[in-house]
């Protein structure tokens, strides 16, 4: 979080001389599309695209699957109970 907000504040300053806009976007999650999504997925009709599933202790083997432009799906990442 601490990179996307450098790089964030960096932009900003920058921005008056480039000719671009910049803007910061923020997505409003609401309840109402979360539980359809929920039954939608609970019905079998989405499915997610799973390429590989790494251990916590090997996220920077997926974030090199990920960089090399290898992923055809989501990587995700899981954690042991504990």
């Amino acid at each position: 979080m601490d990179r996307w907000f450098g790089r964030s504040l960096r932009a900003a300053a920058l921005s008056p001389l480039v000719r671009q806009r910049l803007a910061m976007l923020v997505a409003k999650e609401h309840f109402s599309t979360l539980e359809e999504l929920t039954e939608l997925i609970e019905a079998g009709k989405v499915m997610p695209s799973i390429d590989r599933s790494y251990p916590l202790d090997q996220v920077p083997e997926a974030m090199r699957h990920l960089e090399a432009g290898k992923a055809r799906g989501k990587v995700a990442i899981t954690m042991e109970d504990s």
